[in-house]
């Protein structure tokens, strides 16, 4: 899962003793080198997903982290992109990652918290990946709000939701592992690292969404294929804000 050059088994561990902000500007340097950075096998699809929807003139990745997905705005949006992060190093690498590019679209680097945003209603479309099990579930709705109030009126926000894995399945077993020994460590251990797998259920997801004032498609995303029963592996959620 690691390549040679990714963290240690105690870098890990450092990382996991610390807080969220702290544990990724440690991992940071070596994000990219590990199985968290969002793969190119899941982005292509999203860009081919949204590219009919457009076009787009700015957009926002939320929780940037090292810019995987500003690469995916970058090839839908006309004139800026910009990511946002609460990690200080994960900006640092991304802005090394992207120096050497030229635009358009330009790109702007914030730092920011997703819960607090620092942007006016100026974007066309919102995306994130692989961020939102930093967030508890109760924390959703003010999140989905921040989102809302930086879209212009018809602006999008889209994120990839894989489908859960089998109940019974080793990888299901996995996750509700990893999730077990998180809230143990949180309530054991300050300051808090938040990150759970198995709380980000779409059904309660499009509830919140709708509640916010978005309305929501779900667009399967055909070229990572489907699972036994005919339905998708991975879908994405397209908010639309009304």
């Amino acid at each position: 899962m690691f390549t040679p050059q990714g963290p240690t088994l105690r870098e890990l561990a450092v990382q996991a003793l610390s807080s969220t902000e702290r544990g990724y500007d440690l991992l940071a340097p070596k994000f990219d080198e590990t199985p968290f950075r969002t793969p190119a096998r899941l982005l292509e699809p999203v860009v081919s997903a949204l590219h009919p929807l457009g076009p787009f003139g700015t957009g926002l990745d939320l929780c940037c982290g090292t810019g995987a997905g500003v690469g995916v705005l970058r090839e839908l949006c006309a004139r800026r992109v910009t990511g946002a992060d609460f990690s200080t190093g994960m900006l640092r690498q991304a802005r090394t990652a992207f120096a050497g590019i030229a635009g358009p679209p330009a790109v702007d680097w914030v730092r920011a918290d997703a819960r607090a945003l620092p942007f006016a209603p100026a974007f066309d479309l919102v995306t994130s990946f692989g961020a939102f099990g930093h967030f508890l579930p109760a924390e959703r709705p003010a999140l989905f709000a921040q989102v809302h109030a930086v879209l212009r009126p018809g602006g999008r926000f889209a994120f990839p939701v894989v489908a859960p894995p089998p109940a019974g399945s080793l990888l299901h077993w996995a996750l509700w592992g990893f999730d077990l020994a998180m809230r143990v460590r949180n309530a054991l251990w300050r300051p808090r690292f938040i990150m759970y797998y198995r709380t980000f259920r779409l059904t309660e997801v499009r509830d919140e969404l709708a509640r916010t004032g978005f309305s929501v498609d779900l667009l399967p995303l055909a070229g990572l294929g489907s699972r036994p029963d005919g339905s998708p592996r991975c879908v994405l959620v397209v908010a639309r804000r009304r």
